[in-house]
């Protein structure tokens, strides 16, 4: 119940992440931060999979530097772009001029107003001045010779929207290419303004194809979409980018594209694409919300950016470039000079001309590839962080810490590249921010409450257990501390007691600190043996010990790691022994009792103090063993069910006894050794016992009296033969008794 609890707590705090992305997707709860790492994205992605290749049908005459040295500031004499678009629809028969500039004022650099002024006052009465000045006219009306240059030729000129309080006009706007009816009363948000700033009126009756070059600056400042359609005053005009396209395809009419209406809903008013129609030709230019096209960058930008081909406009006005150099190209005029005020931020530069933005949109045009964000970018976006978020928080609190991250690592991967797989193989810009930062926080949230509140709950485990739990024993229990608890349950255990034998008598003639010190190390030698072999301690009680097997960690091998354990034990009190006797400290000898049985364990005790310990019946009968050894002359005592969970072992049966508090007899035994480690005498010896035990326990005591003269050739110091003595001797004096099973009887004990 308590794991469950936990692994629910744990999910719940896994989908905290999710509910936030929601909110967030459905704009209850705007996160200003993802929309920024979507646009850190979006970058990122564009610069990755930028073409970094020159488009050879664009090309850009820079009002560079350069120019401005060799020709004067900026604006120009029209009569020096009029010589500039003669020399290249004349002499480089170029297929399209684009102006990514504005011709917003009259040109009067010529002085031809201050002359025809002069004329028509102080030099009125001068008729050769008139008509000298009427000669000039043609010569020095730079706008005229600009207009005629423009005239019946494919050129766009540019202009500029402006969102003015006051609703400032300038200079004359092109016609519409769409009006208010062709949306059939749907309102979709095109970007509207209410001023403009265009051409004078001359420039735009010759060149009446004319596109804004506004481009979207996001709230970051930086240039990653341009409007194809925007609204001014009900009417819809266009970019020059798009402008450009149309002209060179035979100016098919603009047209607004809504998804099919089996898809959508009566209200939804959104653009899906701006529809270029040509007789039964449609070209669809996918749109976002806001009629706006993201601007697919082919480079770094600039004249060393390797996109486009820069010329500088004072070696075209110069003719310095060979006749037909610029043959069939698509030709924009801009400027690159800082200023000039036309580099803007773009995502592939901080300083990214004005005039590239435009080429840059030609060239997608004419390509087919456009980028863009679709209107059902939220609903993508809300089902894949509900899926996302659904499988981490199920997955990841029944995963373990490698696994988890593999687990988010896979799901941060293929998001990833299904992101990308949309992206390159349809153009579609989805978002991405929202379930990476998901991914993470739910796996960073899930790891840090494992961390935190599973990592306490393994410390207190750890601090509860550390005193009786040999520390590999530990490093098990921690790995799933729900499985453990303090609980008291009934289990069948190996229960051990282990006494010192001789303590008292150097308890008697040795120094307090002494006797503590030496204490401590015998303890401390026979509690490494216990842990050595999986043994939990449950107390020290005196000179005694008492340990158990197979609690708190299931150990189904309990009884035989604990014959192991005393016959060990044995073992290291032979060498402390050693030790003994060569620092003059009298030797001591050992007692263990094991029994194997059914017993309750767990926390136990008062208010005050508790322990984690075993009580019961079989508890009682390993304590009673334990007794037993002294009076049997051996160091181990074992009872029958423990002896039959082991193997490997060679086994010596003491006797059939009644302890108290039992009123059945039980069977008791001393574990020799290893069954690998017992001599062919030894063996002999084993099988010559256990028949004086049928001959004992059948009351024949003349056999009794042979077989143990044998045995006392085997040893005649051994305490356990001398004891079976003195009882045949005490059994001879009685009448012989059928009843008799052959056991002990220690009732008082």
């Amino acid at each position: 119940m308590q794991t469950l609890l936990k692994h629910w707590q744990r999910t719940a705090i896994t989908l905290l992440p999710l509910v936030f992305a929601l909110l967030h997707v459905f704009e209850m709860l705007p996160l200003s931060v993802l929309q920024r790492l979507d646009d850190i994205i979006y970058d990122a992605r564009l610069r990755l999979t930028m073409p970094g290749t020159l488009d050879q049908r664009i090309v850009i005459v820079d009002i560079d530097e350069k120019s401005l040295a060799e020709v004067g500031h900026w604006p120009w004499g029209r009569n020096k772009l009029a010589a500039l678009s003669n020399e290249l629809f004349e002499r480089q028969k170029i297929a399209l001029l684009g102006f990514d500039v504005v011709f917003a004022e009259a040109d009067e650099s010529s002085g031809l107003q201050h002359l025809q002024q002069l004329a028509r006052n102080e030099f009125s009465a001068q008729s050769a001045f008139q008509t000298k000045v009427q000669q000039l006219q043609e010569q020095l009306d730079y706008d005229g010779l600009f207009a005629r240059s423009l005239n019946q030729r494919p050129a766009v000129l540019g202009y500029y929207l402006t969102s003015d309080r006051e609703g400032r006009v300038s200079g004359t706007l092109p016609a519409p290419v769409m009006e208010q009816a062709a949306l059939g009363g749907r309102k979709p948000q095109f970007l509207s303004w209410t001023g403009y700033g265009s051409n004078i009126e001359r420039l735009a009756k010759a060149a009446p194809h004319a596109g804004y070059f506004n481009p979207v600056v996001d709230g970051d400042g930086v240039v990653r979409s341009v409007p194809l359609i925007a609204q001014f005053k009900g009417q819809f005009y266009e970019s020059l980018s798009l402008a450009m396209f149309r002209l060179l395809t035979g100016s098919p009419s603009v047209a607004p594209g809504f998804p099919p209406e089996e898809f959508t809903a009566s209200s939804y008013q959104q653009l899906k694409s701006i529809d270029l129609k040509l007789g039964a030709q449609t070209f669809s230019i996918p749109v976002d919300e806001r009629v706006n096209t993201l601007v697919p960058f082919r480079g770094r930008g600039g004249v060393n950016g390797g996109s486009f081909h820069y010329f500088s406009a004072s070696d075209v006005i110069a003719q310095k470039l060979p006749a037909e150099f610029f043959k069939d190209k698509i030709v924009l005029l801009g400027t690159t000079t800082p200023g000039l005020f036309d580099l803007r931020a773009t995502p592939v530069g901080e300083a990214y001309p004005g005039v590239e933005i435009n080429a840059n949109m030609i060239s997608a045009l004419l390509d087919g590839k456009t980028l863009s964000r679709p209107d059902y970018a939220w609903a993508y976006e809300a089902v894949l962080l509900t899926l996302v978020g659904l499988l981490l928080a199920l997955a990841l609190p029944l995963l373990s810490a490698v696994r988890a991250v593999l687990l988010s690592v896979t799901t941060l991967a293929a998001m990833v590249g299904i992101n990308f797989w949309f992206y390159l193989g349809y153009g579609l810009v989805l978002p991405l921010a929202s379930i990476l930062t998901l991914a993470g926080t739910a796996f960073a949230l899930n790891m840090s409450y494992g961390y935190l509140v599973e990592s306490r709950s393994k410390r207190e485990l750890a601090n509860l257990f550390g005193t009786y739990v040999p520390p590999e024993l530990v490093v098990e229990m921690v790995k799933e501390p729900d499985k453990y608890s303090m609980q008291a349950k009934n289990q069948v255990l190996t229960v051990m007691f282990s006494d010192i034998r001789g303590f008292t008598s150097i308890s008697e003639r040795m120094e307090p600190l002494a006797l503590q010190q030496l204490l401590n190390d015998l303890f401390s030698q026979l509690t490494g043996v216990i842990r050595r072999h999986r043994g939990t301690i449950d107390k020290y009680m005196g000179d005694c010990v008492m340990a158990f097997w197979g609690a708190p960690v299931a150990t189904p091998e309990h009884a035989q790691l604990a014959v192991q354990a005393a016959l060990e034990m044995s073992l290291a009190l032979r060498a402390i022994n050693q030790s003994h006797r060569e620092q003059g400290i009298p030797e001591i000898g050992i007692g263990i009792g094991l029994n194997t049985g059914s017993v309750c364990v767990g926390d136990m005790g008062s208010d005050i103090r508790r322990a984690y310990t075993v009580i019961g019946d079989a508890v009682n009968l390993a304590s009673r063993l334990e007794g037993l050894s002294k009076v049997y002359g051996v160091d181990t005592v074992i009872c029958e069910t423990t002896r039959e969970l082991t193997t490997g072992l060679t086994w010596q049966e003491l006797d059939r006894v009644r302890v108290k508090g039992k009123a059945e007899a039980v069977t008791i035994f001393w574990p020799v050794a290893n069954s690998d480690k017992i001599s062919p005498e030894k063996q002999q010896e084993l099988t010559l016992w256990n028949n004086f035990l049928s001959a004992y326990r059948a009351q024949d005591w003349p056999l009794c009296d042979t077989l143990l003269a044998q045995l006392l050739q085997f040893d005649a110091k051994k305490y356990l033969y001398q004891l079976y003595s003195e009882r045949i001797a005490a059994r001879r004096l009685l009448p012989f008794d059928p009843s008799w099973d052959g056991a002990t009887n220690f009732q008082s004990k």
